[in-house]
């Protein structure tokens, strides 16, 4: 799309074989630049000009995710937590979590160069079991490995399909999700598109785990070491780094009894 803007003959057309994330098309919306959107095509018109403008990033979303999930596992907790960008295409796991009983209220919404952006505050709750299937997957595909942990605390038998984009991210998500949570004393098994995780609604064990270098699945660790019993040393624990610089130090702050 970006290539689009300086091309000199005509529109660039872009076609999705599945919906993604729209940031990069909202904020050319917001610039007054032209592209449209139908069904599954993009199409975008050079520019003359791209003005000048300034942005204010919101939080983003998956970096929120951790401490979402934490504040819902942990008994007592009430957090809130500001400025996050709520972009309907990234916002699965709120959707998943309202089905599953858990206790979200999403206020001072506004918009920041076309963005979505709100304030979260989110409340501990007992959890039901649910399933996510291949059509969901897209819009929480970097939450699903907490989405695992989320499960193993909810009543009954939880289920993920269609995540077979999960093998070929940092690591083998499915394998080391599973892997790893089972370590824990979790109740997972593995399939080739996803996973199923059987819910016992008390706090897991608490053990030791591999990141393998992966920043999703340290986070994992350390959220499933803060709502554990003995907590969790992980290896390679500085991979948080990649994409979360003092998460360690901002999660330890809120999960402090």
């Amino acid at each position: 799309m970006l290539a689009g803007l300086l091309a000199e003959d005509g529109p660039t057309t872009v076609v999705e074989r599945t919906p993604s994330r729209d940031h990069t098309e909202r904020l050319l919306r917001s610039l007054g630049l032209r592209l449209t959107r139908a069904g599954m095509e993009i199409r975008v018109w050079p520019a003359e000009r791209i003005p000048p403008f300034s942005l204010d990033i919101p939080g983003d979303f998956s970096s929120a995710a951790p401490f979402v999930v934490a504040a819902t596992l942990l008994s007592g907790s009430n957090l809130r937590i500001h400025d996050v960008d709520v972009n309907p295409t990234r916002t699965g796991l709120l959707d998943v979590l309202g089905r599953m009983g858990g206790r979200i209220a999403v206020f001072n919404r506004r918009s920041s160069n076309g963005e979505p952006v709100a304030d979260l505050e989110v409340r501990s709750a007992p959890l039901l079991a649910t399933a996510i299937e291949a059509e969901e997957v897209p819009r929480l595909v970097d939450e699903l490995p907490l989405f695992a942990l989320l499960a193993s605390q909810a009543r009954g038998e939880s289920v993920v399909k269609g995540a077979q984009e999960l093998r070929v991210k940092e690591t083998d998500r499915i394998e080391t999700v599973t892997n790893s949570l089972r370590a824990l004393g979790v109740r997972i098994s593995a399939s080739d598109d996803g996973f199923r995780i059987r819910g016992v609604p008390t706090r897991p064990r608490g053990g030791a785990m591999a990141s393998s270098g992966d920043h999703r699945l340290a986070m994992l660790g350390a959220v499933a070491g803060a709502v554990s019993k003995e907590g969790v040393e992980i290896e390679d624990a500085e991979a948080v780094a990649v994409s979360f610089p003092g998460f360690f130090e901002l999660l330890e702050s809120v999960t402090q009894r």
